[in-house]
């Protein structure tokens, strides 16, 4: 709320518990998961090829004019494909739930960014993509 006092209160809400509850059947931290919606969607802003209305919290799919992201049917669907593309990158574990990730199996081999950092140039082309997630992270706790 402090980085988008126009946010909506309540959607903010349902996404916290959201982000807990789908992270905790991961085991995905929920903290780095929240902060990584935070900065792919510009703290609920958007403004990208990503809109609202598409429940993708992250920009799975998101690659270009022509491939806006893909769209899942309701906020927590949108969540946990969000957790679970986040698990591919930072374990070889198999998941826990259903999967709901379209692009889930892109992700070669599993565990390959277990620690934020990795993510710049593997998730996202932005080579400072990991400190400014860790920048986000010591906001939050800080």
């Amino acid at each position: 709320m402090e980085k988008n006092p126009d946010a909506d209160i309540d959607k903010v809400q349902r996404l916290i518990t959201l982000y807990v509850e789908e992270a905790e059947i991961e085991g995905v931290n929920p903290d780095v998961a929240f902060i990584q919606m935070c900065l792919e969607t510009g703290f609920l802003r958007f403004g990208g090829l990503v809109t609202p209305d598409m429940n993708n919290f992250c920009g799975l799919g998101s690659i270009g004019p022509g491939q806006k992201g893909n769209i899942f049917p309701d906020e927590r669907t949108g969540v946990r494909a969000h957790i679970q593309h986040l698990k591919a990158y930072a374990s070889p574990e198999p998941l826990v739930g259903d999967l709901v990730d379209p692009r889930y199996k892109w992700v070669n081999p599993k565990g390959k960014s277990p620690e934020i950092h990795g993510l710049a140039g593997t998730w996202a082309a932005d080579p400072e993509y990991g400190e400014k997630l860790k920048k986000l992270l010591d906001h939050l706790y800080g």
